[in-house]
């Protein structure tokens, strides 16, 4: 053996690992194996239900519009169809009623398995997280997953990221139940269920793992909590979709770049066109779907209804039905003209509503992303034209027209930016993505595609019961007894009758009394429900002392907090407490009221203000 390799050895042998593993925190290292274990698990089943839900998209694709309506969609550019495709030729009257059978069995599927995976799942699991401690049916998914494939296989259109959204978000849920975890790491297993398949069907990892922290809240508010957990997740989903259906971007596109300061201005003219277009979105979107809900026929029916609506649009201008991927390639190619972009995203707004707000099943970040690309590009040929010595480039306008309208109507600026650059493949363009989004986000705040978005964090019954207990954990017993008086403790004797303790409960704030003994010492307390039932009674009178109403007193110390405390009082179903000495708990020293508590929790905020 060489020198250097006994020196290593010998260097080695010196270290005292042993030790080192010893003096390791073993409970924050079970912790983090636990976490990597259970988000990794997520990401293993979001992953493989990604894959299929795609291989389901695309099945769907080839049976209906294919075979049955002759019409051949192109794909994106770095994705490739799984199935060869027939030479079946363009039959207009197929294409017009397939949409129509899609949103038939969809809405049949529906309406008798799962009625909430109807519609565009974010919004579910958006709801799932804020209001329902992160419960997703069993069902959910696959119902979803399936619904989904044929209302967007069949014409419909919609996106990927609503479905994969709710499947992978009722995966984490539902592994959450099998493991009887408690309502938080459900939550964050959900969370890290839908970053996980977002990131692996738009083959954009990071993204997917911020677009679940963001999406949550209308204002620019990330669920910190959530972001380690989504990238674990959504880099196993990721790496499981690719390893299927390859590594490449979702979209092909040149190498744009952004090296003329002077090209903010016509980026701005972009960002008011995208937020303007994002408005009419989400008014348009949610005024069908409320006029859907108002159509006196049955439920199951209606996305048929929407479905032929589709129909329609399809024999007028059929790039505008789908998910329109393969349209959107073509215009960073530069082979669409502006006036049919303009109609594309038009029409692109029309169909979705049709097809998801009728009660469809399906997403709608990707006909925004379709939407938003159509608008950038028409803008993008317009100020080429209007300011030919800058060399524009259209393409490059499309790129960052896809995030900045997907920005402004979901609310989600900062996950959108990564996402484009990542289905793209393209980080050159992050000035001006940034420059359009935040100016759209800006513009279009307000209002929302995702209806069960929150304000902020303050305004989720999740947080709030964190940050309510962070206060009062605070606060302890001392400081309510510090802003009495020293005698502000009514106590009463165990001899003594209903008419002392009558005095007592008039003279008092509280309702109810600590009972001493002859010696001063705690021996119970008396209730004021209990005491109520027998005051007024005159008969009585010489007959019942305290000692009869008398029950074991529960107590609090000066040490302990106003959230114990107020645990102590939900446990034993009191409104007030005995406050005892620490060092003699048989020596009281006052009554706490439920009262006294809101008051100090309300003074303290009102500190900090």
């Amino acid at each position: 053996m060489s020198t250097a390799g006994r020196s290593w050895r010998g260097w080695l042998s010196r270290v005292p690992l042993r030790e080192m593993w010893r003096a390791l925190p073993l409970t924050l290292v079970r912790r983090l194996w636990r976490l990597l274990l259970l988000c990794a698990l997520v990401g293993v089943v979001a992953g493989f239900g990604a894959v299929g839900f795609y291989a389901l998209l695309d099945l769907a694709r080839w049976l209906f519009l294919e075979n049955l309506a002759g019409y051949h969609p192109l794909p994106p550019g770095g994705e490739a169809p799984l199935l060869i495709s027939p030479a079946t030729p363009l039959r207009p009257w197929v294409l017009f009623l397939v949409p129509a059978a899609g949103g038939l069995l969809s809405g049949l599927l529906v309406y008798w398995l799962a009625p909430e995976a109807e519609g565009h799942g974010t919004d579910a699991a958006i709801l799932a997280y804020h209001q329902r401690a992160g419960k997703i049916r069993a069902r959910v998914p696959l119902v979803k997953g399936l619904a989904s494939a044929i209302t967007i296989g069949s014409g419909g259109s919609g996106g990927r990221e609503g479905p994969i959204t709710q499947i992978g978000a009722g995966f984490g849920s539902v592994l959450a139940g099998l493991l009887r975890l408690g309502p938080n790491e459900r939550r964050m297993l959900m969370a890290a269920g839908m970053g996980a398949g977002v990131g692996a069907i738009f083959h954009a990892p990071l993204a997917g793992a911020l677009f679940s922290a963001e999406v949550l809240y209308r204002e620019l508010d990330l669920e910190v909590e959530v972001i380690v957990p989504s990238v674990i997740s959504s880099i196993v989903a990721y790496a499981i979709f690719a390893m299927v259906y390859g590594w490449e971007p979702l979209f092909v596109v040149p190498a744009f770049a952004f090296r003329n300061p002077t090209e903010l201005l016509p980026y701005l003219v972009l960002a008011v066109v995208v937020a303007a277009g994002a408005t009419s979105y989400v008014r348009v979107f949610y005024g069908i779907r409320d006029l859907f809900r108002r159509l006196a026929i049955p439920r199951y029916l209606k996305p048929a209804l929407g479905g032929l609506l589709v129909g329609g649009i399809a024999l007028i201008l059929p790039e505008a039905i789908g998910t329109g991927y393969g349209n959107l390639q073509r215009v960073f190619d530069g082979q669409v003209a502006v006036g049919l972009l303009f109609a594309v995203a038009a029409l692109k707004i029309l169909a979705t509503g049709f097809s998801i707000g009728s009660g469809g099943s399906g997403g709608v970040f990707g006909p925004a992303v379709v939407i938003g690309g159509a608008l950038g590009g028409g803008v993008g040929q317009l100020m080429a034209n209007t300011f030919p010595d800058m060399h524009l480039s259209p393409g490059a306008f499309t790129m960052v027209g896809m995030a900045g309208f997907f920005s402004a109507a979901a609310n989600t600026p900062i996950s959108t930016i990564i996402m484009v650059s990542e289905m793209t493949g393209n980080y050159h363009l992050l000035v001006p993505s940034m420059w359009v989004c935040f100016l759209a986000y800006l513009m279009v705040r307000r209002q929302g595609i995702y209806e069960n978005q929150l304000a902020n964090r303050f305004d989720t019954p999740v947080h709030l019961g964190e940050m309510l207990g962070a206060v009062l954990r605070e606060l302890k017993v001392a400081n309510v007894l510090a802003c009495r008086p020293s005698d502000a403790l009514f106590s009463v004797s165990e001899g003594a009758d209903l008419r002392e303790l009558s005095n007592q409960f008039a003279r008092s704030n509280a309702s109810s009394f600590p009972v001493l003994d002859s010696e001063g010492r705690l021996a119970g307390m008396i209730l004021g429900r209990e005491l109520r039932v027998v005051l007024g009674r005159g008969d009585l009178d010489p007959l019942i002392i305290a000692a009869d109403l008398s029950r074991p007193a529960v107590t609090v110390t000066q040490e302990q907090s106003l959230f114990d405390a107020i645990g102590l009082m939900t446990e034993q179903r009191l409104d007030e407490l005995i406050v005892v000495d620490p060092a003699d708990r048989l020596r009281a020293l006052a009554v706490l009221t439920r009262n006294d508590i809101v008051n100090a929790y309300h003074e303290a905020l009102v500190r900090s203000t």
